[in-house]
């Protein structure tokens, strides 16, 4: 087997989106009901483009792994990871199944685990997998339950919701804002990664003097990609204000969710929204960021 660099391409963006869709079920892989054909290449994009950025911020976190079969290399695995300000998050990693149990997802989960030795926190949004569970175990991770809120947002749903007083719709200029938000509440800032957020995501902020915070929500998906806050309360508007701005009768998500988030929960019934058991998300060196639910790709 052999572990080499994601270049750069949208041939390896690619690849790496393959992967994961082989390796992953559609759920966890690209998220939602099946989507029309241009709402997939939306999608397909938007993944490369992570895929991509993630590879430039990080390049010594992304590999793929490759085996020799039928006289040529074959690839049947990747892992993606980032640092940001001491802390460590995996992206993804992804086994296609006719080569598990072969030590490719352990070879590749400690090939971008180096990247981030001298980190003093780490985060991994983990699925049900029994096999990868146990690696982030073994790892150091702590393991926590994850539920997800998901469902058609009704009338009644949106009605049941709290006003999100003070929530404004964010920009750019809000940079400052957003990486003080994630320093304070999960220990490090997103940096960069907010610059891509703000292109695939619409954002909202809140700012007052009892606290920050800022929520992104995919208009086409209706899926929270990222929110984070100072306190519970400002969550529980930034969580409302994204929900209200999705159309009545679309799709609405909320996934990663540990009992840490209950404040989400709580808004997520008011929202009329069914709850369903997902994973965990895995942390070392910290508690479950909250009040926080992460992002797939930057956690």
């Amino acid at each position: 087997m052999l572990l080499r660099p994601v270049q750069d391409s949208e041939d390896d963006a690619e690849l790496l989106r393959s992967l994961a869709v082989a390796a992953l079920s559609p759920g966890n892989a690209l998220d939602g009901q099946p989507p029309t054909e241009a709402a997939a290449r939306r999608r397909a994009g938007q993944w490369r483009e992570r895929a991509r950025h993630l590879v430039r911020t990080d390049p010594a976190g992304s590999w793929i792994a490759e085996v020799h079969e039928g006289g040529r290399s074959r690839p049947v695995g990747a892992a993606q990871s980032a640092v940001r300000e001491g802390t460590w998050g995996l992206a993804l990693l992804a086994v296609v199944p006719r080569a598990r149990g072969r030590g490719v997802g352990k070879a590749l989960l400690e090939r971008t685990g180096e990247y981030g030795r001298g980190c003093l926190r780490g985060m991994i949004r983990c699925s049900y997998h029994p096999a990868a569970a146990r690696s982030y175990v073994r790892a150091g991770f702590a393991l926590h339950p994850t539920v997800r809120l998901e469902g058609t947002l009704t009338a009644s749903g949106r009605a049941g919701l709290p006003p999100p007083d003070g929530v404004v719709e964010g920009s750019g200029e809000h940079r400052d804002l957003r990486d003080s938000v994630d320093r304070l509440v999960r220990g490090g800032a997103h940096g960069a990664d907010h610059e891509l957020l703000l292109r695939q995501s619409a954002l909202f902020v809140a700012d007052d003097f009892a606290g920050s915070g800022y929520c992104y929500v995919d208009p086409e998906r209706g899926k929270v990609e990222l929110l984070a806050a100072t306190s519970r309360r400002l969550a529980v508007r930034l969580l409302s204000a994204a929900l209200l701005s999705l159309p009545e009768g679309s799709r609405a998500s909320v996934h990663g969710l540990t009992a840490e988030q209950q404040w989400a929960l709580d808004v997520g019934v008011r929202a009329e929204l069914p709850l369903e058991a997902t994973g965990f998300v895995c942390v070392r060196g910290m508690r479950p960021p909250s009040p926080y639910v992460p992002s797939d790709a930057f956690l």
